[in-house]
């Protein structure tokens, strides 16, 4: 999940990062999704920051977060966590 505030708007650098392991990888294993912290509770954690950050969930839990757009460490978490 790309968690970004309104006034900067989704990191649209890493979509092509997540298409690309997503056609790499088939399209059953990896989704990805954008959310706007500032109109989610959950995730009010992650307003006031100017950084992307990206949460990977799997089975419904929290299990990386990336903050920042580093293709490899991104391009590392995923793999890793597929």
């Amino acid at each position: 999940v790309d968690a970004f505030q309104a006034w900067c708007g989704p990191c649209k650098t890493a979509v092509d990062l997540f298409q690309k392991i997503r056609n790499e990888v088939g399209s059953d294993l990896l989704h990805f999704a954008v959310a706007e912290v500032d109109s989610i509770d959950a995730l009010e954690g992650y307003r006031g920051q100017c950084q992307p950050v990206f949460l990977f969930y799997a089975e419904g839990e929290l299990v990386a977060v990336v903050r920042g757009v580093n293709a490899p460490l991104l391009q590392k978490t995923i793999l890793e966590q597929l």
